[in-house]
């Protein structure tokens, strides 16, 4: 959430696109495809600029290829950024694209090549809420409502019977 809100205040977009990769090739996921959407949809509702949708393409450089984006930038984080060349293709999607990446905190500044802004926020990830949740511990103000109640409704990322 934060990454949207600071690209629609830092870099003057006027919406975003959110995706949500249906099988990620760079790693395994925790819940389905089709969850994971639901669950997006909830955190970004309260954001009219943001457009959640399934992505069919495993890798960035394929969904850029597929559907050539116009007067678009691709915004990730400094964390990701910092793993940017391990990416399928980076130079790639370079070309294709330009790229903002927003600064966070303990991460190491990009280099050239990029834009860079700062965003707001909280310094917890996806694996730590799925931590907190499986130690039965609370995710109240670590993600949004209605997101924390999908996720105990669903009965996801608790831990199993000992």
């Amino acid at each position: 959430m934060a990454l949207a809100e600071g690209a629609l205040r830092e870099l003057g977009v006027e919406r975003v696109l959110v995706l949500v990769s249906e099988q990620p090739g760079h790693k395994p996921t925790v819940a389905d495809a089709q969850t994971r959407l639901a669950l997006a949809r909830l955190a970004f509702q309260n954001l009219p600029a943001a457009d959640v949708r399934l992505d069919p393409h495993p890798f960035t450089v394929d969904l850029l290829r597929a559907e050539r984006p116009q007067d678009a930038v691709l915004v990730i984080g400094a964390d990701q950024w910092a793993a940017f060349d391990t990416w399928r293709e980076p130079d790639e999607v370079k070309r294709l694209i330009p790229i903002a990446v927003a600064t966070r905190p303990g991460q190491p500044a990009p280099g050239e090549g990029v834009r860079i802004f700062e965003i707001d926020q909280r310094p917890i990830s996806s694996s730590d809420i799925r931590a907190r949740v499986a130690a039965g511990e609370s995710i109240d103000g670590v993600v949004p409502p209605l997101v924390a109640r999908e996720i105990e409704r669903r009965g996801l990322y608790a831990a199993g019977p000992g």
